[in-house]
């Protein structure tokens, strides 16, 4: 799936089963949820804090790539409402990153 196409697919989906969108505060505050829930599983995967329940990594791994689309569904939403062609700014988003870190991460001693 395109990228603009998911971006109608949202759309589509928000005005029909959704009803409508909630408002851009709403859906800054949904993300802001979102992203903590990401960081939550991200802890609890691959850094020092655990389940309370044993889960198997498998079910682990479900919740954050449900979690990581949910993150995706609402930033979708958020540049529906203000306008934004995500495809083409990812375009033009890579195309600076390509300029300004060409040679950086290369001679980043951190990195090698």
């Amino acid at each position: 799936m395109n990228i603009k196409k998911y971006q109608k697919d949202v759309d589509h989906w928000i005005n029909t089963v959704g009803v409508r969108y909630f408002s851009e505060l709403t859906n800054m505050a949904i993300l802001t949820e979102e992203v903590g829930e990401v960081a939550r599983l991200m802890a609890r995967i691959y850094g020092e804090q655990s389940f309370r329940d044993q889960i198997s990594i498998d079910e682990q791994k479900n919740k954050l790539a449900d979690e990581l689309a949910d993150v995706i569904w609402v930033v979708t939403c958020l540049a529906n409402q203000t306008g934004i062609d995500l495809e083409d700014s990812l375009k033009k988003n890579f195309a600076k990153k390509n300029t300004r870190d060409s040679e950086r991460h290369k001679e980043n001693d951190k990195l090698k």
